[in-house]
């Protein structure tokens, strides 16, 4: 073989070489602490907590299913008990473990067969992934905790807001008190912190809503005002800026596929959502990039 195409084929094996280890590095390096152990080392224990966190998440995504169906038609979350909405039957206990009742069932009531929606399965098993990425994140400490509660309030507010364009007063009261414990709890974030950054927030989505004559409604305003006082100054601006950028694209998206007109409201607590879940996860580091990277 010609010299010089050996000494081609020798740089382009190592070129691709030192591509394939950055990218191992980089992927260790992103990979949550949890998942290198269990991935390279097996450990048991971590492997029983991933199946522990998994479950409990099949188990807390269902009760957040009955708290999406009832909490706005004004029901109670615990009486009756859990019933088909078509026919009024009680779900017998069998047909209530999450998503393997619905597969087993074919998405069908088993007494009057009508169609139920996939989505019960869907939330069950979206709250199972965020529960075990939790775990796998920050372990087994008390930022986990809030991550479990935080993801658990924000998966009923999404789902909410996308039935109904409504984001309730109840849900919002309860999810900004419990961030207002947890965080005195754990010292993350300082009292006058949180009152700033909770009234900042919740005063620029007023601004908006004023400027935009609607484009903001009342529980979008109260949404961030949460937000603050859950993530504090740093996060929540991180939180917001990820939530107007997902906003941006998600409603080209939505009026480029044609599902609505400009006419049409597109709810936007969902995208406050995902933003605050992405900055309480990922803010720190997303902030740090932006400083090195861009400033």
């Amino acid at each position: 073989m010609d010299p010089i195409a050996t000494s081609d084929l020798r740089c382009r094996y190592e070129n691709s070489t030192q591509t394939v280890n950055e990218i191992k590095r980089l992927v260790c390096e992103f990979m949550p602490y949890q998942l290198r152990e269990i991935i390279y080392f097996q450990d048991t224990a971590l492997i029983g907590l991933f199946f522990l966190f998994a479950v409990l998440g099949l188990v807390i995504g269902s009760f957040l299913n009955v708290c999406i169906y009832r909490l706005p038609r004004g029901q109670s979350l615990f009486m009756p008990p859990s019933h088909c909405p078509a026919c009024l039957t009680r779900i017998k206990p069998q047909d209530l473990i999450p998503v393997l009742s619905w597969v087993r069932l074919h998405g069908h009531c088993r007494d009057c067969h009508a169609s139920i929606s996939p989505r019960y399965a869907f939330v069950e098993l979206l709250t199972s992934g965020l529960f075990v990425w939790s775990f796998l994140l920050f372990g087994l400490t008390a930022m986990l905790f809030k991550s479990l509660i935080l993801a658990s309030f924000l998966i009923v507010i999404i789902f909410i807001d996308m039935d109904y364009q409504l984001i309730l007063d109840k849900v919002l009261l309860w999810l900004a008190g419990t961030g207002l414990i947890l965080n005195f709890w754990t010292a993350h974030v300082g009292l006058w912190e949180m009152f700033i950054t909770g009234l900042s927030a919740g005063g620029l989505f007023l601004f908006i809503a004023v400027l935009t004559r609607g484009g903001m409604g009342g529980g979008d305003i109260k949404f961030a005002a949460a937000v603050g006082i859950w993530l504090g100054a740093k996060l929540t601006v991180a939180a917001l800026f990820i939530a107007f950028i997902l906003g941006g694209v998600g409603g080209i998206m939505v009026l480029a596929l044609k599902l609505k007109s400009r006419k049409d409201y597109i709810p936007f607590g969902p995208f406050i959502a995902l933003g605050a879940w992405i900055s309480f996860l990922y803010g720190t580091e997303i902030i740090a990039w932006y400083l090195m990277r861009v400033v």
